[in-house]
Order: structure tokens, then sequence, then C-alpha cells
């Protein structure tokens, strides 16, 4: 079965959500609910996690959650580990109650702070739970506008100082940011998430994927890896092949279409189009490419030169 990529770092933010296994609601009751914000609390006495916003939905929640010790696995191992057994052993049953894995979105927060706070306030206003998200009981909303008193674990300062240094005219600015977009059409900013793991900008993606990624070896059961891995160009791969191989026309074009697939993320049939033959006559390229290096020192030794000039060896997809 295929993981989720886990980047860990202290400091980092994450938009997590966990849902029922198939689609059952977690949450039966009030009491249910009241004793999820009780796991809460406790992570962030017992591991240092700091909670920003929250939705309790029926069938699954959303979290904005900071992690100054790194520690995102065991914060919520202990949230979603303590409430399952709450939940099993009130009710006489075993087994999982939440779906698979959590699912946990790296943001880079200071671009996406304000947004994805306000698109998880909206959440029972889509679903058609409530017109409004201050009638929600079960959100952050209310303690963000100052309609209820929050408590010590919830951490509202960091976004509401977007909205003003003043805590009253930041909740007025804040309610003022929610309600623009209420009952209208507008973007989720989840549609701008790569490879189901970063939320961010093109250079916190980078920044990410130097810092955290680099040097990681292929892991087929890690399909976002594979997804996150730069990806060489066909130019580039054509550059640095003619300049190894020079007029060895046949096995220069195999050695083209050999690293085309092994590296651009191409289609055998895009790939074939540039040289113009079919699937089948790529795939029997790139076939006849390995069986050489095999038994072909010498040029194994070219084609790893080219990848090192592309800065595709450590991260091969």
């Amino acid at each position: 079965m295929a993981r989720p990529l886990r980047i860990t770092y202290p400091g980092a933010f994450y938009h997590v959500t966990s849902r029922g296994n198939e689609r059952e609601n977690v949450f039966k009751n009030k009491r249910d609910r009241e004793k999820f914000l009780e796991y809460f609390e406790s992570a962030t006495k017992r591991y240092d996690a700091v909670i920003h916003v929250f939705c309790l939905m029926d069938n699954h929640y959303h979290l904005l959650l900071e992690t100054p010790s790194g520690n995102l696995p065991q914060i919520m191992q202990h949230i979603n580990g303590a409430y399952t057994t709450y939940f099993n052993v009130k009710r006489g049953r075993s087994g999982h109650l939440f779906q698979g894995r959590y699912k946990a979105i790296l943001v880079d927060i200071d671009e996406y702070a304000k947004e994805l706070s306000r698109y998880i306030h909206l959440n029972p206003v889509r679903a058609k739970m409530v017109k409004t998200p201050e009638e929600y009981e079960w959100s952050s909303y209310q303690f963000y506008i100052g309609q209820k008193k929050p408590p010590e674990w919830l951490h509202r300062d960091f976004i509401l100082g977007y909205f003003g240094n003043k805590v009253s005219i930041a909740q007025k600015a804040y309610r003022r940011f929610v309600n623009a977009i209420l009952n209208k059409k507008y973007d989720n900013p989840l549609d701008e998430v790569v490879s189901s793991t970063l939320l961010g900008s093109p250079g916190f993606i980078a920044f990410i994927k130097d810092k955290f990624l680099s040097g990681k070896k292929p892991d087929k059961d890690l399909p976002a890896l594979k997804e996150l891995a730069d990806k060489a160009s066909l130019k580039d791969i054509f550059a640095e092949v003619e300049s190894v191989f020079g007029k060895q026309a046949s096995l220069g074009r195999n050695v083209k279409m050999f690293l085309c697939q092994r590296y651009t993320g191409e289609k055998l049939k895009d790939i074939g189009t540039y040289f113009g033959i079919g699937e089948s006559g790529v795939s029997q390229a790139c076939r006849r490419v390995k069986d050489k290096i095999r038994n072909d020192k010498k040029l194994e030794r070219k084609i790893a030169k080219i990848e090192k000039k592309l800065n595709v060896s450590r991260m091969k997809i």
C-alpha cells in the first residue's frame, strides 16, 4: 500500500485531515466532539503541538497545526489513536475508526495562513450544515471572532495578527475576510497542493526539495517522492547525450530514449513522437540500452557522466 510522504522538521505547519472508515461518522454526539477536543489539548501539553485552526465535521476533521518539535507522527498518533480507543471502548467495537493514514500537507504558512483558515472555517457552510460559519459550534471560528472565549490551547494570535495589532480590530477584520466569499464561488487553496504533499510558493517547494528530499532513494511505496523528483528536460538530455556520444548516432539515439523514459516523466507515446516511432519502439530501445549497460562498463560510465551533469542521479524516477 502506498504511503504518504512525511516531511517533518521543527516549526513546520500542516493542514491535516482524517476521515472515518468508509466515510462513516466519527463523531456521533456532543460528548464525542468534546472528547476529541480534549485530545487536542493534551497534544499541546504532551507533544508541544500548536493548534491554530480546527473544524470537526461529522465524518472527518480539518486541522491547521504547527510542530515546534518536529514531531507530527507522535502528535497524530496521540490524537487519532487515543480518540479511536475512546470511541471503541464506549461502543464495544474494535478495529480502525479512521480511513487509512491521516493526510498532512506541509504548508508555506506565510503564503497560505489566511486562505487555509478561511477554507477550514467555511467547511460547514459548504456542506450546507449551517448558513454562516458562526452558527457552527465545532470549529475555531467562534473563538476567532470573539463570540466565545477561546480555550488556552488554541493559538489565534498568529493568524489574527495578519488583520491588526489590536485583538478587537483583528477579529472584526477577520470576520469581514471570511464573509467576503460567503455563498460565493471561490478558489480552493488546496487545489494548488503539489504531489499531495506541499502547498507553497515555488521558492518554498524548491527549498523543501533541496533540504529534505535531496539524496532520497526511489521508493515505489512513496509515489509523492517520485512526483517531486526534479525532472530533466528533453532538450537538456539531447544536448548532454550528443556531447558524450558524438557521431554514434544509433547508440546515442537509444540512450536519449532511455534517459527520457527514465527522467522526464514523459509518456512513452510522447517520447516516441520525438523519434518518429511508437511506444513499443521506445520500450525496445530502452531495453537494449539496459542490456548493453550490464555488459559494457564503459557505456555505464558514460551514462553516469550524463546523469551527473543533469543532476538526476541522486533521485531516479
